[in-house]
């Protein structure tokens, strides 16, 4: 599984952003989510999306600013990022695991099998 993501870029306190992701394959069962890495910090979730069922979890931190969804039918899921602040910049990547349907989405980025490269999200006051 390859992933691609895209959207990232330089925006102001309060602005929105959606990231994209596209996945060169995606099966029924895959689990798929976005994390982010800032200098110096550990790799933090965001939030996660079951592929077949559309079930989701969200990262503390941004839970009620985020939304990550999925489109199915073009194998890429996205992160709308509303009401962005400085301390949300960050390198956001997006990620897939294999599971099951009886498996619980997963907060920890070791529990996840692919990475994309990454895209840089600049939020200045």
């Amino acid at each position: 599984v390859q992933l691609q993501a895209s959207g990232g870029g330089s925006v102001q306190a309060g602005d929105s952003l959606r990231l994209s992701c596209v996945a060169s394959v995606i099966f029924s069962q895959n689990h798929v989510g976005w994390f982010r890495q800032a200098p110096g910090k550990e790799r933090e979730f965001l939030g996660g999306i079951t592929w077949r069922e559309g079930n989701t979890d969200y990262g503390d931190t941004v839970r009620g600013r985020f939304t990550i969804s999925r489109d199915n039918t073009k194998n890429t899921m996205y992160l709308q990022m509303n009401s962005l602040q400085p301390e949300d910049t960050a390198v956001y990547y997006c990620t897939a695991r294999a599971s099951s349907r009886r498996t619980p989405l997963s907060r920890l980025p070791s529990n996840y099998h692919y990475w994309g490269r990454g895209t840089l999200v600049t939020v200045s006051s």
